[in-house]
């Protein structure tokens, strides 16, 4: 028992000096110096499995994030160097701190020239995406955080085998946790038609505590080089049939042609790379694009090992410079101190913020936690929509006629720190115009939380909140 304690001890030192070395918030190594010698053994075990730095221990490399950049730059219709001069459009130059912030945290510069159609729901995403599928030449990649099996999954498969036959290349990319119910034998299958398959950090026992908590939460479709795929819907027959607790889901997705494809095939590359161990991708498949639309768009990727979170460095720079106003839809808005402090302040100064979000959620802890902060940004004067006809899943901020994000990162501590995210940030006024009026249109279907009538919710909705507070950085 002696032995026992002397060790136990001497691994509690161990972990508090990596906590002081490595520079997290204090409140946040001050809560881990607590579990870890209050509560023993799970203390430690809950520090192994959430409380680990990844940007002090790299899953990738930034040499190869840079040298795809450096490539990527090379190829027409990208901008390298941002500058603010004649020679910069319009739609650049009105936000030129917030391209360079993105072109330095992310490693992707703006490009111009893209057709960029918001695709709403889940029929008319996956229509696009078929549709793109059946008319490959030369390859597909795809990668999904969860892939389901039903209808959706069937059709995937009967599409990726007629396009093995015809000598097309077909990588498939999941997350072993988000996919976790994807069965071996639809697996099989796909590999036995001659597709290439990688899972993202496996749940393999040797790994399990280190990685578990990191996932990969991108949903890419890359095909030819030529169309791009991305945003926050997952494979699943819920966004055609419906959820028998939640409704029918309602998703933003993004159908892409023109050089931000070339950004998104990198993304995809690096995390092939990872999950393959194969270097292949990293510098082949893009293409030198035409101009077939007016759009100037740019990637934006970040994961728990980034230098930087530019995810949320978009979101924060995004709040904090409108000037009229800030619309956003998200089902997961647990928004951590700065982001809830850019989105008070903003109210407080007369921009218009509103959110808007589902009545119901599929996670408990997630809705009353999401919830704990109403009170605060209602008092500032944010303005808070439930919908409550299905389940809102769609990750979009607009703001002032001029600038979109669609993506996969939801407005959370988890998206921000713990996955791996991608985000297209689009510089075009008539299509953050046209999606301004849908979330509108929304708005007029939904419910507004009353600040007055709020504040005398039950004590008991009250105490729920506080308790799932408490579980805001692993949410």
């Amino acid at each position: 028992m002696t032995l026992a304690l002397i060790l136990y001890f001497l691994l509690a030192f161990v972990l508090v000096v990596k906590l002081l070395l490595n520079g997290i918030r204090p409140t946040k190594t001050l809560a881990w110096l607590l579990a870890i010698f209050t509560i023993p053994v799970g203390g430690m075990l809950f520090y192994f499995i959430l409380g680990r730095n990844r940007k002090k221990n790299k899953f990738y490399t930034l040499k190869k994030t840079k040298e795809i950049s450096k490539y990527l730059n090379n190829v027409e219709n990208y901008y390298g160097t941002i500058k603010d001069n004649n020679s910069t459009p319009a739609d650049i130059k009105n936000h030129i701190k917030l391209a360079k912030l993105i072109t330095k945290g992310s490693n992707f510069s703006p490009t111009i020239g893209n057709e960029l159609i918001p695709l709403k729901n889940g029929q008319n995403t996956f229509n696009a995406i078929f549709k793109a599928m059946e008319g490959a030449k030369k390859f597909i990649h795809i990668q999904y955080y969860i892939f389901e099996e039903g209808v959706l999954a069937e059709k995937f498969k009967s599409i990726l085998k007629q396009k093995i036959k015809e000598g097309v290349e077909v990588r498939f990319l999941y997350d072993a946790l988000g996919s976790r119910k994807l069965s071996n034998k639809y697996i099989n299958k796909l590999k036995d038609t001659g597709i290439q398959v990688n899972s993202f950090l496996p749940m393999r026992l040797g790994r399990l505590l280190s990685s578990i908590n990191y996932r990969n939460h991108r949903k890419i479709i890359i095909v030819d080089g030529d169309i791009g795929f991305t945003g926050g819907i997952n494979v699943s027959d819920k966004y055609i049939t419906g959820d028998p607790d939640l409704g029918k889901w309602y998703d933003m997705h993004l159908q892409i042609k023109g050089p931000l494809v070339n950004s998104l095939q990198a993304v995809f590359a690096m995390d092939w790379s990872f999950a393959s161990g194969t270097d292949n991708l990293l510098n082949t498949y893009y293409l030198k694009h035409s101009t077939p639309g007016k759009s100037i768009a740019q990637v934006v990727a970040s994961g728990p090992d980034s230098d930087f979170s530019s995810v949320k460095q978009l979101y924060f720079s995004m709040i904090s410079n409108a000037n009229k106003y800030i619309y956003i839809i998200n089902p997961y808005i647990i928004p951590g101190e700065a982001l809830m402090e850019a989105l008070k302040v903003a109210a407080m100064s007369g921009i218009d913020i509103r959110l808007l979000l589902s009545a119901n959620s599929d996670s408990f802890l997630v809705k009353w936690n999401v919830r704990s902060h109403f009170e605060d940004l209602l008092e500032a004067g944010v303005k808070i929509y439930l919908y409550s006809d299905g389940f809102l899943h769609s990750k979009v901020i607009i703001s002032d006629d001029a600038l979109t994000s669609i993506g996969t990162a939801n407005l959370d501590i988890r998206s921000f720190e713990q996955n791996y995210e991608v985000n297209a940030l689009i510089y075009d006024k008539e299509i953050t115009t046209n999606l301004k009026l849908d979330f509108l249109n929304d708005c007029k279907k939904s419910r507004q939380i009353d600040y007055k009538q709020f504040i005398k919710r039950p004590k008991l909705e009250r105490l729920k909140e506080g308790m799932a507070k408490v579980f805001s950085p692993v949410l």
